[in-house]
């Protein structure tokens, strides 16, 4: 894995080097960990002006606090003495020592108060803001990525399905939430992708719901979107059920009508789609039949090491798929006092020709009465 994370390194260096910039500072988290394979905490990663010139510098404080992730073996590190400051200001001045006189750095992740302790480590070294760099490095995945992703949309199935031949009547959404929490880890998640919504009867169909202490009762819809984390990588499922008793007319209509919504996005799934286009073809299904206002912002989104990463298929997106990018499709219905319906899958855009669309979320969309 060591020559993934170097070859990571040689493309960001290759885009700095093409705007003026000789080193490169990353601060996030999760960028650090894609280009290291790791990420200690409170650590930033140095892209010098040549591969040997790459430090990982580490604080002090750290030491002895669990690794997220893997570092790669070969990268240098450097850990900071007690008292010795900021690791972002010392790779600054490290900069400085190799002769660069340009970093970019992460402005979206610096704060104020930060970004003027590397401007005093290092005077006369030019700052320039990096952007999004590393997250559109990240934005299509390899096969090592997307097997993650594929072993963590199975971890995710299988507590689910686990949780649906339960007795759920009578039980709170925030039991529910953390026993399907618990699955996850028993099933060999590194832990939840992101907060376990559960939601029932009028809460249904809520993007983003947080559990309450709401029981679930005979004939609500329960909606469910959990995630697995497997080795850094995060993958998303939803579903909406009827609670005991065969769904009424207006849950069957409401629930076609969302798959219908999400069949046609996911079909939409192609390298060289509009990110937008794949948002208008479940979108317009549900404008249709008159719930435009009672639709999610949002169809999908890109997953990987956080899981909400670009592209965003929304209305106002701007650019096109490309193959071997993950991505959720998840529209979603919410009426206000009555519940409503989300479906989401994630899955891997792929050539026509390998397959189409790999959907790694397999748990039935069929509309079951628990």
């Amino acid at each position: 894995m060591s020559q993934v994370y170097a070859d990571r390194r040689i493309r960001l260096r290759d885009r700095c080097a093409a705007a003026g910039n000789a080193a490169a500072l990353v601060s996030r988290p999760a960028n650090v960990r894609y280009l290291t394979g790791g990420a200690p905490p409170g650590a930033v990663l140095l892209v010098g002006p040549e591969p040997g010139a790459d430090v990982l510098l580490r604080p002090a404080s750290a030491e002895g606090a669990p690794l997220d992730g893997r570092l790669d073996e070969v990268l240098r590190q450097q850990r900071l003495p007690l008292g010795g400051g900021d690791p972002a200001a010392a790779a600054a001045r490290l900069a400085r020592g190799f002769g660069a006189d340009g970093l970019a750095v992460e402005e979206h992740d610096l704060t104020v108060a930060r970004h003027r302790s590397l401007t005093s480590a290092a005077p006369g070294l030019r700052l320039a803001d990096l952007s999004c760099a590393v997250e559109q490095l990240r934005v299509v995945k390899d096969e090592d990525e997307i097997a993650c992703l594929r072993i963590a949309a199975e971890i995710a199935d299988q507590a689910l399905g686990e949780l649906l031949e339960s007795i759920l009547v009578g039980r709170t959404e925030r039991h529910l939430a953390l026993e399907l929490e618990r699955r996850l880890v028993d099933h060999g998640a590194d832990g939840a992708a992101f907060p376990t919504s559960v939601a029932t009867g009028p809460h249904s169909g809520r993007r983003g719901h947080r559990p309450t202490d709401r029981r679930v009762e005979e004939g609500d819809f329960l909606s469910v979107c959990l995630g697995a984390d497997y080795r850094g990588y995060r993958c998303e499922i939803g579903r909406t059920f009827v609670i005991g008793t065969a769904p009424a007319d207006w849950q069957i209509e409401l629930y076609e009508l969302v798959f219908a919504a999400q069949r046609a996005g996911r079909e939409s799934l192609a390298p060289g789609a509009e990110y937008r286009d794949v948002d208008r073809a479940a979108r317009q299904i549900l404008d249709a039949a008159g719930h435009a206002a009672a639709a999610v912002p949002l169809t999908g989104h890109g997953v990987g090491l956080e899981i909400d990463e670009d592209p965003q298929l929304s209305p106002s997106a701007m650019g096109k798929l490309d193959a071997c990018v993950p991505v959720t499709v998840e529209p979603g219905v919410h009426l206000p006092g009555r519940g409503g319906v989300r479906i989401d899958d994630t899955l891997v855009v792929r050539q026509e020709a390998d397959g189409g669309p790999e959907l790694l979320t397999i748990t039935t969309k069929e509309l079951l009465a628990l």
